[in-house]
């Protein structure tokens, strides 16, 4: 088995207006999906992200410090989980609970290095 990172990337739920009520219904989908994947012992790790970042870049190490959400998307969390292979990890975003809102599921496998 190997790790994948699962990143999710879409719109703020915030910049959205959903009502509390669909909040609360989006949420129970990522439970429900998070709780499935839990019992099938797959997820190793995975947090929601906000979306103010603090980003230090370049040989000055400037630093922004800002809301970077270009057109209307973010990095919004993370999972990682084990599969045999990234198609497997393919079939485990299926049923994504934000595809509804255009959201979008960037599969990377984990790198490992040799301690040799």
């Amino acid at each position: 088995m190997k790790d994948f990172m699962m990143i999710f990337i879409g719109a703020d739920y915030q910049e959205l207006g959903l009502s509390p009520e669909q909040l609360q219904e989006r949420m129970g989908k990522w439970f429900a999906w998070n709780e499935k994947m839990q019992k099938q012992g797959i997820v190793k790790a995975g947090d929601a992200l906000v979306p103010n970042v603090k980003r230090v870049s370049g040989p000055n190490r400037t630093v922004t410090d800002a809301p970077l959400i270009e057109g209307k998307e973010l990095i919004g969390g993370y999972y990682i989980v084990q599969a045999e292979n990234a198609d497997a990890v393919v079939k485990i975003a299926g049923d994504y609970p934000d595809y509804d809102l255009d959201g979008t599921v960037e599969i990377r496998e984990v790198m490992v290095f040799d301690q040799q």
